[in-house]
């Protein structure tokens, strides 16, 4: 659930620079609903899907979103924390026309065909088909808010501006009002988020922008009939704890779609593959096996599963980025201060996922020092999960065999990558496993990383013993 837009250079600005230019050109205005549609009817009929980035809503969030733009609906998002609502909507603006003419000087994106301001109305009728037009990139067509308590009327619709007024002009003078961030979205699409946190009777404003499509600016009669597709975002639980969407502004929306958290760890892998900030630094190359990202992604879904994390709160899929980001650097910390330059992740760099992991999650526990405990035991799963994916243990005999007498491995932070290797000489029947891992990739540091996720793998599946003290471990027999 995750939307990378590829940037691309904007078309050129079109030609007109007048009213009456435009009207030579044939450009024809038309709402924004219907703009979006015809443009997503565009893309459904040529084969290209809406949103080609968006990861793991295909069969559920999609098609319902779909639906509400052919249909025209005011859309509300509910879904927990990190579901990509608002990227959602952000990615939107992808459907709008790339150019759209506006009365020059306009706040509120006039249409030149049919002015609602009073300056623009005021510069037709004066200049005619001489007016000038400006040209706004889809880009600048988006609005949003975060909604707090604090927020205000004046912040989303508009209010008397007194240093206007200072200046001269009568009170009655609709050119004396500050416009809201609304209108001045006018010919757009504008989203609230955490709808719920906002006030009660601020959430009565924009009952008019919904319905009638216009704003009422205290009591002036102005009557400002906006053009405006409205996008709203919620945590269910919100409508509960924090505040309430009122119910007659839940039914001026067309379409309510619940978001969810990636479905399997294919596809959180690749949501946190593309999200994640890669390390980049002179002479050093970062290699993450698969089994070690999969075991970030395993951890994140076995802590959605795990009752003693709140999931009201939820477990947000910037947890998978984070950790990931967060194994790269401390394998990246390891392999520098041993003179490497090659960066592999092991299981040895696992324990440096406390750090962006427990401000992320909630525990359900009253006992103080529990966090760490149920962390722990929930990586350690994730681990043994992944481990049995790839490996069978009973494949694994020689391996165990070869810790029957006093043999001892060292693991851990300062452990090198040649230590492993040797140990792969010592150990043949380690060999078509480690191959099975990592293919051809025989480079010292991935042949180190395999290794240490299969001794960890026969410990967690106790076929091994494992004795950690600091940084530092030993594996064992277990006889």
């Amino acid at each position: 659930m995750s939307d990378s837009t590829t940037a691309s250079a904007p078309a050129a600005r079109p030609a007109p620079t007048t009213l009456g230019a435009l009207r030579a050109s044939g450009w024809v205005s038309r709402p924004v609903k219907e703009e979006l549609r015809a443009n997503a009817i565009e893309r459904i009929r040529s084969g290209q899907p809406l949103f080609p980035n968006v990861l793991g809503y295909e069969d559920t969030v999609l098609p319902q979103l779909e639906n509400a733009l052919l249909a025209g609906h005011d859309v509300i998002f509910l879904g927990e924390r990190g579901q990509a609502k608002t990227r959602m909507i952000r990615s939107l603006t992808g459907l709008l026309d790339e150019w759209m003419p506006i009365v020059a000087g306009s706040e509120i994106n006039d249409d030149p065909y049919n002015p609602v301001s009073k300056h623009a109305r005021d510069l037709v009728a004066e200049l005619g088909d001489d007016a000038p037009i400006d040209w706004v990139n889809r880009e600048d067509r988006f609005g949003e808010k975060l909604a707090t308590p604090d927020t205000s009327i004046a912040d989303l619709i508009g209010e008397v501006d007194p240093i206007k007024v200072a200046e001269g002009r009568y009170l009655s003078d609709e050119l004396t009002l500050h416009y809201g961030l609304v209108p001045r979205t006018n010919r757009g699409i504008f989203a609230i988020n955490e709808l719920p946190d906002l006030a009660e009777r601020i959430q009565v404003g924009l009952l008019n922008v919904l319905e009638e499509r216009d704003v009422q600016v205290r009591g002036y009669k102005v009557r400002l009939p906006l053009d405006v597709m409205l996008f709203g975002s919620a945590n269910p639980e919100d409508y509960t704890n924090r505040g309430r969407i009122i119910t007659p502004l839940k039914d001026r929306f067309g379409a309510q779609i619940r978001t969810h958290y990636p479905l399997d760890v294919e596809t959180e892998v690749t949501i946190a593959l593309q999200e994640a900030r890669p390390l980049v630094a002179d002479g050093v190359s970062v290699t993450v096996p698969h089994f070690m990202t999969e075991i970030i992604a395993e951890f994140s879904q076995l802590a959605r599963r795990s009752p003693h994390i709140n999931q009201r709160s939820g477990v947000s899929v910037r947890l998978t980025v984070s950790n990931l980001e967060t194994l790269v650097a401390n394998a990246a910390r390891r392999s520098l201060s041993q003179g490497d330059t090659e960066v592999v992740p092991r299981v040895c760099d696992l324990d440096a996922l406390a750090a962006s992991t427990t401000g992320k999650l909630e525990i359900e526990t009253i006992e103080d020092g529990r966090e760490g405990q149920i962390v722990d035991v929930i990586l350690k799963s994730a681990t043994l999960s992944i481990f049995r994916e790839y490996v069978a243990v009973e494949n694994l005999r020689g391996v165990v065999e070869a810790f029957d007498g006093d043999r001892i491995v060292q693991a851990g932070e300062d452990v090198s990558a040649a230590e492993y290797v040797a140990l792969l000489a010592e150990v043949p029947a380690l060999e078509p496993v480690v191959a099975s891992l990592i293919g051809d990739d025989r480079s010292p540091a991935m042949v180190a990383s395999a290794v240490e996720f299969i001794l960890e793998g026969l410990h967690l599946s106790k076929r091994l013993n494992k004795e950690a003290v600091g940084a530092r471990a030993q594996y064992r027999g277990r006889s």
